[in-house]
Formats: structure tokens, C-alpha cells, sequence
């Protein structure tokens, strides 16, 4: 019982400190500049973007089209793996996935908005695929690290 309230207050710290890294990447990092106002750049057709990267793979660097596919997957995994640890209610897939798109839309938006990025629906759907890779973690540990279901 001690030892998975620990587990709990490290995951909660790595939360803070990652989503603050993030936030930093999402705003300001790789060169990003906040510009708030027009023109807006999004993109809200399903699967488009990821259609672009995918056809791209053999005409272009892995730095340009792994870096956007895998990267957005990569990036959420620590969510999918630590929301779990820290709240019980985020076990249930449905509230995690319901917390996590919420926030994510929020995100997309803001960064639009701000003008520190594009607002991207495929950014959505990759990040989400990212939390279920983190979960799928998540359950292929809980019983190594004595989380009770």
C-alpha cells in the first residue's frame, strides 16, 4: 500500500514536470514564435495530414515525415502510462481517452490561436494513439509494479 502510494507521488511529479516540458515544445519550442491572430492555420479533414506524411516516406527524410507521425505518437505515450498510475478513474478507457481529447482540443486550438503552431485534427488522432500505447504499458506493468485494477 505504501509503496503504490509512492509510485503514485513520483508519477504525479514526472506528470508535472513532462506536461511543463510539453507545454514548452507545444509554444515556444523548435523555433516556434507566438504570433496571436490571423491567418489561422488548421487543418479539420481526418487523416489527411497523416496521408501526406505516409506518401512522403519515400521521397522524404525520416526527420520530416517520422518525426511528425511517430513523434505525436511518441510524445503522449507518458500520458497513457501515468494518468492510470495517479487516478483511479483514469483507469476506465473511456474517461481516459474522454480527459485526454478534451485537453488535446484545447491544445490544438490555443496553439492556433497563439500562432505558435497549426491546429491539426491528424496531431489529435496520432497523440490519442500515443495515450493508448502508454495504457497498453500501463496494463502489461500494473501487475509489476502491485497497482490494484
Amino acid at each position: 500500500m505504501r509503496d503504490t502510494r509512492l509510485l503514485r507521488q513520483v508519477a504525479f511529479v514526472l506528470l508535472i514536470l513532462y506536461t511543463a516540458l510539453l507545454l514548452y515544445w507545444m509554444f515556444l519550442g523548435f523555433g516556434r514564435t507566438l504570433r496571436p491572430g490571423p491567418p489561422y492555420s488548421y487543418n479539420i479533414v481526418p487523416l489527411d495530414t497523416i496521408r501526406q506524411y505516409w506518401r512522403a516516406m519515400q521521397s522524404s527524410p525520416f526527420r520530416v515525415w517520422g518525426v511528425n507521425l511517430l513523434g505525436n505518437i511518441g510524445i503522449f505515450i507518458p500520458f497513457g502510462l501515468l494518468l492510470p498510475i495517479i487516478w483511479v478513474s483514469m483507469r476506465r478507457l473511456g474517461k481516459l481517452l474522454l480527459t485526454v481529447a478534451a485537453a488535446l482540443v484545447i491544445l490544438e486550438v490555443s496553439q492556433m490561436l497563439l500562432g505558435a503552431g497549426t491546429m491539426d485534427v491528424d496531431d489529435i488522432i496520432l497523440n490519442i494513439a500515443g495515450v493508448l500505447c502508454g495504457r497498453a504499458s500501463y496494463i502489461c506493468l500494473r501487475k509489476r509494479l502491485g497497482i490494484e485494477s
